[in-house]
């Protein structure tokens, strides 16, 4: 079986490794068990479902991930979903961590999660004053340390868009970077959706009398649930600035454009001034003006030269050069 851990734990304080066996376990009031395991098969499972008296749906559930976060009630135990997610370049990966919770057991079943429950678990044996308040402060914590793992998943994405941005202000965005945009904005878009359901979780702990969930740990989840708002409010604002850069650039090379176009406009109202000129003196007529003088082709360059320098002073000063 994929067992990361499995310990009873007697007044906060680790006691002795459980041997995961079908056969049910008695606890006393003081003890409960901690059981971690990462993509077990359903056989597996079975074991665990016989041991601790697990819902069949919930180990449906557990097994085959692709659940949305939610939160379930099975008589006298809770079974909670909750969402992973963590970079792979560009894209966000997402996970599933299962949790079973009892009176005196908290049994968490990862599926395709990055993030191993092996630091969080130390963290708290660290403070058995916590531990020894039961499952319910075990499941906050690992809640809350899914939910800490979004936040650097929004801030490299920003990272990345404010990147673009900069890029965007000194140069046109390639067609590379664009789709790199739009591949951002909908793995933002999916992002929220679900934030959206895993912020409905917490608020439940928080506000409705589920079973295991003991009235002084509320305020625990409160603030898990405090933490899903704000990352979604950080999310919410990445995908309004990559709409605006998106929407800046589009603007910029309108922009640019338009100078070149007025910069043609210009040059061609320039030239179009000797262009004339010599045409008409290329019609080869006998009487032209100046065509007997001695000095008369220098006084048509002079007129062609006066005239394009006044042409040039104007669009100069008008800003189309």
């Amino acid at each position: 079986m994929p067992v990361v851990a499995s310990f009873m734990y007697r007044d906060g304080k680790r006691a002795e490794e459980l041997p995961l066996s079908p056969t049910p376990i008695s606890f006393r009031d003081n003890e409960f068990a901690w059981i971690g395991l990462q993509a077990p098969t359903a056989e597996e499972m079975g074991v665990l479902q016989q041991a601790y008296s697990l819902h069949q749906l919930a180990v449906e559930d557990a097994v085959h991930s692709q659940q949305i976060p939610k939160v379930d009630v099975y008589g006298e135990q809770l079974f909670v979903v909750a969402k992973t997610a963590h970079l792979e370049g560009d894209k966000i990966a997402y996970g599933e961590t299962a949790l079973f919770v009892g009176r005196h057991h908290i049994i968490s079943v990862r599926q395709g999660s990055a993030r191993a429950h092996s630091q969080l678990r130390s963290q708290l044996e660290a403070s058995p004053q916590l531990l020894q308040k039961g499952p319910d402060y075990v499941l906050h914590a690992i809640i809350d340390f899914i939910v800490d793992g979004y936040l650097p998943v929004v801030q490299t994405i920003e990272d990345k868009v404010l990147a673009m941005e900069k890029h965007m202000l000194v140069a046109f965005l390639e067609r590379d970077q664009i789709r790199r945009i739009f591949r951002l904005r909908r793995q933002v878009i999916l992002f929220q959706r679900i934030l959206g359901p895993m912020s409905e979780v917490v608020g439940k702990l928080v506000h409705l009398d589920l079973p295991c969930i003991d009235d002084h740990a509320k305020p625990y989840f409160r603030d898990v649930h405090d933490h899903v708002m704000r990352v979604e409010g950080m999310v919410n604002g990445l995908r309004e600035v990559i709409t605006s850069v998106f929407e800046a650039s589009n603007l910029l090379e309108q922009q640019r454009q338009g100078t070149i176009t007025r910069q043609l406009a210009a040059w061609a109202a320039i030239l179009a001034v000797p262009t004339a000129i010599a045409g008409i003196y290329g019609m080869n007529f006998e009487y032209m003006p100046e065509l007997k003088t001695r000095y008369g082709y220098f006084a048509v360059l002079a007129t062609i030269a006066g005239l394009c320098a006044f042409l040039f002073y104007r669009f100069k000063k008008s800003g189309w050069l």
